[in-house]
């Protein structure tokens, strides 16, 4: 059992939509396929990965470190004991050797993309869908039959006014979303008043809307928002100041006394740690969303699991960012509370099977080996022309 190739590209993301921080005309994603000599249903097994949206591709990290450590390991050492399989750990540590602790950066970005190609691949050589493997393997087989997940949505844009907006949200939950989140921080705190507060007319309650300021916020405006938010009653209220100021994330829990949500943009069990252990966060209301694709992939998160555990953290307060199949296949595996979703921007990469619709703001899986790219048919396109 051999990897024979692994192809990389970067492909654009190009977008007007803009949050608090940046724009998405020049963003890009890395996509990858790892190539094998194993056959299945008469077709070679190949694993696909890629990283979400918000990093950039991390292409010349994966050409000049990864991939080749990767590719000229000895085929013998990245397999599991009895040789069936590949072994995502054994070839985590492949990836990782020479690299010196810390500096998480755009590293784990290359690693979690190259991580989610080989889960793909084991998952569909064992041939079970990516969540009963992990269900079987961690849980005692015990894998959730559907998931919840919210609209991430609510950019800013050009000409895009308060209509647009509720049109936008109305939308969401036309398609069974039962929670929307919209982004806040890009404008005055007046105006993003007045954006909430179009938004709560055409949603349920405040409980069905979440609120993302991308860690613009100093402590002082963070805290003026706070002020500002709290009466609303919302879902959370997301990553308002910079992701590292653990000062800061546990200044504001002392005066917004709702749920808050972070961690998208921490890279490694470690930076974790530090959020659990310095920032404030309550384990019993608030929510963790760090995502395997920009983190060092699935092996890392289950040792941030494993340590969030130890401090007190259920899985369920878990809801990964990205919108992506593979989170939501961890979730239904491992038993997270959720995951993100992007019904309307970050095509082809955002947003589940073709043929499973949100239901009640949760939705199902379907029951094809590897993480489901195939069920997808804008992506499943894009993914083969790469491996092919």
């Amino acid at each position: 059992m051999k990897i024979l190739d692994i192809v990389e590209r970067a492909v654009p993301i190009r977008s007007s939509i803009r949050n608090a921080y940046i724009d998405f005309s020049k963003m890009t994603a890395s996509a990858v396929a790892i190539v094998t000599d194993v056959i299945r249903d008469g077709r070679r097994v190949v694993g696909y990965g890629f990283n979400s949206n918000g990093r950039y591709a991390p292409s010349g990290l994966l050409h000049e470190r990864f991939i080749p450590r990767l590719l000229e390991a000895d085929p013998q050492s990245i397999l599991t004991e009895d040789g069936s399989n590949f072994d995502p750990f054994r070839i985590w540590d492949v990836l990782m050797t020479g690299e010196k602790p810390g500096g998480h950066g755009e590293r784990s970005v290359a690693v979690g993309v190259l991580d989610m190609a080989i889960w793909d691949a084991v998952a569909k050589i064992e041939g079970k869908p990516l969540y009963q493997l992990l269900a079987d393997r961690y849980r005692n087989g015990q894998a959730d039959d559907k998931v919840f997940i919210y609209a991430a949505g609510g950019y800013y844009q050009p000409g895009k006014d308060l209509r647009a907006l509720q049109d936008e949200m109305k939308g969401y939950l036309d398609l069974g979303y039962s929670v929307v989140k919209m982004k806040i921080g890009g404008d005055t705190l007046a105006e993003d008043l007045r954006r909430i507060e179009a938004v709560l007319k055409v949603v349920p309650s405040g409980r069905s809307l979440a609120v993302d300021a991308n860690g613009r916020f100093d402590l002082e405006t963070a805290l003026a928002y706070a002020e500002a938010l709290e009466p609303y009653d919302l879902f959370w209220y997301e990553e308002a100041g910079d992701p590292l100021d653990y000062e800061l994330q546990a200044t504001l829990s002392k005066h917004y006394h709702k749920p808050m949500a972070t961690g998208e943009n921490l890279f490694s069990m470690q930076d974790v740690r530090n959020l659990v252990r310095y920032g404030g966060m309550n384990p019993e209301t608030d929510y963790l969303q760090f995502d395997c694709a920009l983190s060092y992939g699935l092996v890392e998160y289950m040792r941030t699991l494993d340590m969030l555990k130890d401090y007190g953290w259920s899985s369920r307060r878990c809801i990964p960012h990205g919108g992506h199949q593979m989170s939501l296949n961890i979730a239904a595996g491992l038993g997270l509370g959720g995951n993100e979703s992007y019904p309307g921007v970050f095509q082809p990469f955002g947003g589940f099977a073709d043929h499973h619709k949100v239901v009640d703001g949760y939705v199902t899986l379907p029951d094809t080996p590897g993480i489901g790219f195939e069920e997808k048919a804008n992506l499943i396109a894009l993914l083969r022309t790469i491996a092919e």
